[in-house]
């Protein structure tokens, strides 16, 4: 009995950690119907903060802390003011999600290049002793967590309830068009929504430091635990919040004692994905949703541009060319395998396209297809003496079948919804990946794994790997490019710009969804594979969650629903630190930026600005016919 109820405890305080980063999804999603994603980040520039004055300064406590939060709501504040609030006012929700993974990968990679990559832990605000209970024992900083969690729940509902702005506050949640009839500053609320969101979890992370160690990408845990504590108690709900992240604590909590804590985080996660599946709108409903008329409204669509037929054509067979001829020219260390995984990636990154582009469908875990696929191949080629190509083909099929598990235990999700089932797909598979030590070598990794090789031709060496990706990349961007020309493709595009208006139209929807997800688990299958046959070793790390959103940069970056684009931003991001490693510490903070600014101010990316620019440049036809006209 003592050990359930010492569990009980430390579930109790892990879910208070967890709560506090639920209550600022909570309070944004509440005001824009947004869900932040940047919201751990908060919790560690606090926490960082903290250690900043008292390490540097030799601050005591409180002034410490009073600073950090001050300091990191500021920043947080200033940085929300130029992404955060114009991203509400002009991108549909599934846009600004995903800009918001953007500055959460920026928040890390500053981060990064402030504190570097070493952990850091603080001590605790009352000395090291707990207070006993019996034989129950309470860590001393989980009674400051307790009591101040507990204010700022009570300060946050009075600000709500009880005064104007509150008023004002939840008037732009319910019904944003009536608030701004009625004179409230819309974008003055959005930015105090955000700063609220980035105090809290300042305060989070100054309560937290003392227990935990805390690196530069922490931020990542507190985003994905507080999101899944607030999908659990019900989006928007404060009540929801707090019971969503206290059941997760406690949950992992037990599974840690009595089943292994390499799965603890397995079995919080198929939690979640029951409720999903159950309870869509979590424990704790907050009421009717915003109709999406109301929720859009002013708000554009993505840009998606194209090139007509033959200058497309054209096009591809120039860069074809080029991409042929490049291994011949000079080049410096390394280069070349860098353009191995580019290619690699960029695989990946048109099975995204499909999904995202064309369909319009949310990814956030498209890395965890990418991990099924490669230890699939991987250990079929190394523990069991298939051929390469067998298990490539085998990986393939089993990463479809996850897909279609996905897309039919998921149907009934849309928008944020579905975006998190599919982050929790992700992070499931990096938890088994990491949990399942005697197959996938746990965090070690997977060591051994034979070089690719098709009817007795082995592509060992960097030169052959990419002629081998190049040729692939090719024959599927030609494939993709014919389907979506054709009824397939146009009904992507049709779910896409409205999915009440497809299935109005005979479109099946849900049909078109799950061929959409099948095609692009398939890809990032194969491009799974082709990544644990060039490194020869795979491990977690390569391809968690953190791929997922890179893979979103690519895409975004290069231009989405046009196949090419993500080509331009996988070789962006990936050859860009190689080429300068001097810079290489920022790669983080610059792919985070680039991601925001290209939603903001570039939304039709890399290669849909040169389409534009192309197709403004007159044909020979039209400038016989101009020169003619003037004659």
């Amino acid at each position: 009995m003592t050990s359930i109820l010492q569990i009980v405890v430390g579930g109790l305080l892990q879910g208070g950690v967890f709560a506090i980063a639920a209550l600022g999804f909570s309070l944004v999603f509440r005001v824009t119907n947004v869900v932040n994603l940047s919201q751990g980040a908060f919790c560690v520039l606090g926490a960082m903060g903290m250690y900043y004055f008292q390490v540097n300064f030799g601050w005591p406590i409180l002034p410490a802390s009073i600073a950090a939060v001050v300091c990191a709501t500021t920043f947080c504040l200033l940085v929300g003011a130029f992404t955060f609030v114009p991203a509400v006012s002009r991108l549909p929700s599934s846009s600004a999600l995903v800009l918001t993974a953007g500055l959460l990968t920026f928040f890390t990679g500053i981060t990064l290049v402030v504190w570097g990559n070493q952990p850091y832990a603080l001590p605790p605000f009352s000395g090291e002793a707990p207070l006993v209970i019996g034989t129950i024992r309470i860590p001393s900083q989980g009674i400051w967590l307790a009591a101040i969690s507990t204010a700022m729940i009570l300060g946050l509902w009075l600000l709500l309830q009880k005064t104007t702005l509150g008023r004002a506050l939840r008037a732009c949640a319910e019904n944003p068009a009536a608030a701004r009839l009625m004179g409230i500053d819309l974008r003055a609320m959005i930015l105090l929504s955000f700063g609220l969101a980035a105090m809290i979890g300042a305060i989070g992370g100054v309560l937290v430091a003392p227990v935990m160690s805390l690196q530069f990408d922490s931020g990542q845990f507190f985003t994905i635990s507080g999101f899944i504590a607030v999908a659990i108690g019900g989006m928007g709900s404060f009540a929801g919040s707090i019971v969503g992240g206290i059941l997760l604590g406690v949950a992992e909590q037990f599974a840690a004692y009595y089943v292994s804590s390499l799965f603890a985080n397995t079995l919080a996660l198929l939690l979640l994905l029951g409720v999903l599946v159950l309870r869509p709108a979590g424990l704790f409903p907050s009421g009717p949703q915003r109709r999406s008329d109301v929720r859009d409204e002013g708000r554009i669509h993505r840009a998606v541009v194209r090139l007509p037929a033959r200058r497309g054509l054209a096009f591809a067979v120039i860069l074809l060319g080029v991409l042929a001829v490049v291994p011949a020219l000079p080049m410096p260390s390394g280069l070349l395998e860098s353009l191995v995984i580019s290619l690699i990636l960029y695989i990946a990154v048109l099975g995204l396209d499909v999904l995202m582009g064309y369909a319009g469908q949310v990814s956030l875990g498209h890395a965890g297809f990418m991990a099924v696929g490669g230890y699939c191949a991987a250990i079929l080629a190394t523990s069991y003496g298939w051929p390469p190509f067998a298990a490539v083909v085998a990986a393939v099929i089993l990463s479809v079948l996850c897909a279609l598990l996905l897309a039919l235990a998921t149907g009934r999700l849309r928008g944020h919804y579905l975006a998190l089932a599919t982050l929790t797909f992700g992070l499931l598979i990096d938890s088994l990946a990491v949990g399942l030590v005697d197959l996938t070598g746990g965090p070690s990794g997977l060591v051994g794994v034979p070089a690719f090789e098709v009817a007795g031709f082995s592509f060992n060496t960097p030169m052959r790997m990419y002629y081998l990706t190049l040729a692939l990349a090719a024959i599927l961007v030609l494939g993709l490019e014919g389907g979506m020309r054709l009824g397939f493709g146009r009904a992507l595009k049709a779910v896409r710009s409205d999915q009440l208006a497809a299935a109005a139209l005979g479109v099946n929807v849900s049909r078109v969804k799950i061929a959409a997800l099948c095609i692009a688990a398939a890809l990032a299958s194969l491009s799974g594979s082709l990544y644990a046959f060039s490194f020869h070793f795979l491990s977690p790390e390569m391809v968690e969650t953190t791929r997922s959103f890179e893979m979103i940069a690519m895409l975004v970056l290069g231009g989405e629903g046009t196949l090419i684009g993500g080509l331009f931003g996988s070789l962006a991001l990936t050859l860009l630190p190689t080429l300068v490693q001097d810079l290489a510490v920022f790669k983080t903070a610059v792919e985070g930026a680039l991601l925001v600014v290209i939603f903001l101010f570039m939304p039709e990316g890399i290669f849909g600005r040169l389409v534009i620019w192309l197709n403004k440049i007159p044909s020979h036809g039209t400038a016989i016919a101009y020169a003619k006209a003037k004659l």
